[in-house]
């Protein structure tokens, strides 16, 4: 990215104040660490007041710290390796209170995601399903269990739906060798993002079809791949990367795809009921 925040440093670097200097030497070589810092605390890391950090976030163009304290945030979230990841979390998460700081985290990202929500890609890609020949649902390594859920229930309601399953590129290339321009592929990554996955949206749009992002952020190249982009906040927590928002993301669109399919859902579940019965699917309950 042109406007990460290191970028940012490199260039207006020649022009830094002493303290600015130091702030810069310390973010350049520690930015996995200053991702999760208060102001003051990156103030006493590079021995600088935290006034001279809240300019320094000022004079590289955010609105405040906050602003730059997120932006190092996303610039991590692909660059880090899992070892990297337990480290930085040992900074962030207090010993004995990480069920609140995972729990609270969980919310604020659930409201974050349903703040910023953009309501038109929403109800398009609600559209797009819905009216699909074919619905192609790719997730791989940790999206693939999100993958699976959405196509569980996709199942449903619709005839023809495929879950790419997580194998050898080539393999996910003969899943989809069919796809055309009546069809979807819904595509989910979340960082660190499945190369595969972006492959195999390219070889979609390739092939004519319409291809639905869901990811973290615009920057991802899930979101520069995707005809209809939808976002979900999803932060990292130690090794593993929260999905709470983005599984509740395909809740809705499920439930809206559902109400907009116009079928008789009562119906359908009345026959599926009958035959979980006949079969046993089951335990019942006296």
């Amino acid at each position: 990215m042109e406007n990460d925040v290191l970028s940012l440093i490199s260039q207006r670097n020649p022009g830094f104040s002493k303290g600015q200097r130091k702030i810069a030497k310390y973010i350049t070589a520690n930015y996995d660490k200053a991702a999760f810092m208060t102001a003051s605390k990156l103030g006493k890391a590079a021995q600088v007041s935290e006034s001279t950090v809240v300019r320094f976030a000022a004079d590289l163009g955010y609105e405040g710290y906050p602003e730059m304290k997120r932006a190092l945030q996303e610039l991590i979230k692909n660059r880090l390796t899992t070892v990297q990841r337990i480290e930085v979390s040992k900074e962030i998460m207090e010993r004995g209170h990480i069920v609140d700081t995972v729990l609270t985290s969980d919310v604020e990202k659930l409201r974050m995601t349903l703040d910023e929500l953009d309501r038109a890609s929403f109800e398009a890609a609600v559209q797009k399903i819905v009216n699909a020949r074919s619905i192609y649902i790719v997730g791989l390594r940790s999206s693939g269990y999100l993958a699976g859920f959405f196509g569980f229930y996709l199942n449903f309601l619709f005839n023809d739906v495929r879950v790419v399953c997580d194998s050898a590129a080539s393999a996910i290339f003969e899943q989809i060798q069919h796809i055309g321009s009546d069809d979807i592929l819904i595509a989910l990554s979340f960082p660190r993002y499945s190369r595969r996955t972006i492959t195999a949206m390219q070889f979609a749009r390739d092939m004519g079809a319409t291809v639905i992002g869901i990811t973290d952020t615009e920057n991802s190249l899930v979101a520069k791949n995707a005809d209809i982009k939808l976002y979900a906040h999803s932060d990292m927590l130690s090794f593993l990367d929260s999905l709470v928002a983005p599984l509740s993301l395909i809740n809705a669109l499920i439930v809206a795809s559902a109400e907009a399919s116009g079928s008789d859902l009562e119906d359908k579940f009345r026959r599926l009921e009958k035959m979980w019965a006949e079969y046993e699917v089951y335990e019942k309950h006296d």
